[in-house]
């Protein structure tokens, strides 16, 4: 359902949340996350762009979060990435289809749903998990 850069986002944010207080560079983040090093950077730059991470350059620089981890929601990550899009319209563009037939209304209100489910979690939610699984991560990112 998600596309892959939504992944890696999610991948990504993840794994600089599980250690706010240090840097991590590229090579790492693409290490820790199975992100192709080129894709990851496009999916920091997105993040940035969106003001989800930020960068330094030189020496212990790398990537950080700019907001804390309880302040970013799976939904904020994936609208950074990849905006989920809703139904406003009939997308056949029939000219007698003044509001959305029941197809599409439906269609719509599943992606409603999925917003409202994204939105509710924070990513400090999921690294806080009882769950002996690492979220998003195969082993610990740091």
């Amino acid at each position: 359902m998600l596309p892959k850069t939504a992944e890696y986002a999610l991948r990504t944010v993840a794994c600089l949340a599980q250690d706010s207080s240090q840097s991590a560079s590229a090579d790492h983040l693409s290490e820790q996350t199975k992100v192709p090093r080129r894709y990851l950077h496009k999916v920091l730059q997105s993040l940035a762009k969106a003001q989800l991470v930020q960068s330094r350059s030189g020496p212990g620089g790398g990537y950080t979060l700019a907001r804390p981890m309880d302040e970013i929601t799976i939904l904020d990550v994936v609208n950074a990435v990849a905006p989920m899009e809703r139904i406003r319209h009939c997308p056949l563009g029939l000219p007698t289809h003044t509001s959305l037939c029941p197809l599409h209304a439906e269609l719509d209100r599943s992606y409603a749903a999925t917003e409202a489910a994204f939105a509710r979690v924070t990513i400090g939610e999921l690294l806080r998990s009882t769950s002996k699984i690492i979220p998003l991560c195969d082993v610990a990112c740091r």
